[in-house]
Formats: C-alpha cells, structure tokens, sequence
C-alpha cells in the first residue's frame, strides 16, 4: 500500500468514525429527552395525585357530619308537627312556646355547621332537590313550580342531604264552559 492509499483509508476511518460518533451522540440525546420527558409526566401524574387527595380530604372532612345530620333531620321534622299540634290545641301555649324555642335553637345549630333547608314553595321544581310526591293544579303557581311542601329538605354545604317532599302545580285547572 502507497502511503496515499494509506492516508485515503485513514480518512475514510476517521469519517467512518465521526458518523459512527454522530449517530451515538443522536442516539444518546434522543434517549435523553425520552428520560426528560418520562420525568416531566411522572412529576405531573404526582402533582395530580397530591391535588386530589388534597380535594378528597378536605371534601371528606366537610362532610363528616353527613350521619349526624341525617339523624337530627327527623327530630326537627317532630318538632314542627309538636308545634303544628300544639297550634291547634286550646291552652297549650307555654308548651308550644317552649317547643318553639327548642326548635329554633336546633335551626340555629344546623345553620352554623352549613346545614340548609332547601327552598320550596314558589320555586321551580329541581328533581336534584326536590322530590315530587304528587301534582296539582294552581291558580297561584305556573306549570312546574312547587306548591306546597310535605317534608322539608336540607343541603350540607352544596350536598343535598334530603331532598324536600313537595307538591308541583300543573299550571290552572282547566276551566269547563258549558
């Protein structure tokens, strides 16, 4: 071999070896933002999970009373039919005094830990608050809108607890000219 056939067969090592180089150098770059990104959506996956268990426990916690409220429900529903009762009866009038009073207290009570009744009578019917128990029909009120309630309904916070037993007009009754 010549020594330019030689130094030809050098070069063409040295670029053979500078493309081999290249492509390594491509290779480990592509690898590395493969790794980058991986991390990048491993640490949001775990951004998200930390968010919601942080929504689910505080939503917990604001809940917690959900079964206490549910009990005391009925011991309120008793109290307005002791006070209903005693309305009607002759001379019960310092025991419905009293039975009033308790009652307030217990209104007072549910309104500080964010327990609501829920609006009824004239508002539009809301199947996710209310739940009909019949329809009539209404001079007073338009088609769809609450009548009259049989049982009050509360909300905790936004979450219905009870829905309100109500009655929803029909619109007017239907008027017969013979």
């Amino acid at each position: 071999m010549t020594d330019q056939e030689h130094s030809t067969a050098e070069a063409s090592d040295e670029v053979l070896a500078a493309a081999a180089a290249d492509l390594k150098i491509a290779e480990l770059e592509a690898q590395l933002k493969d790794a980058n990104d991986r991390a990048l959506r491993t640490q949001a996956e775990l951004e998200n999970y930390r968010k919601r268990a942080q929504r689910e426990l505080a939503d917990e916690r604001r809940y917690a009373v959900v079964p206490l409220v549910r009990d005391l429900l009925p011991v309120v529903d008793n109290l307005e039919r002791a006070i209903e009762a005693a309305q009607k009866a002759e001379g019960g009038q310092s025991l419905l005094d009293g039975v009033k009073l308790v009652w307030a207290q217990l209104e007072n009570v549910l309104k500080q830990h964010q327990c609501v009744r829920i609006d009824t009578v004239g508002t539009p019917f809301d199947p996710n608050q209310h739940q009909a128990i019949a329809q009539e029909p209404s001079d007073q009120y338009p088609a769809g809108t609450v009548t009259r309630a049989a049982q009050s309904g509360y909300k905790l916070h936004d979450r219905v607890i009870r829905p309100a037993q109500v009655f929803v007009s029909t619109g007017a009754p239907a008027r017969n000219d013979n």
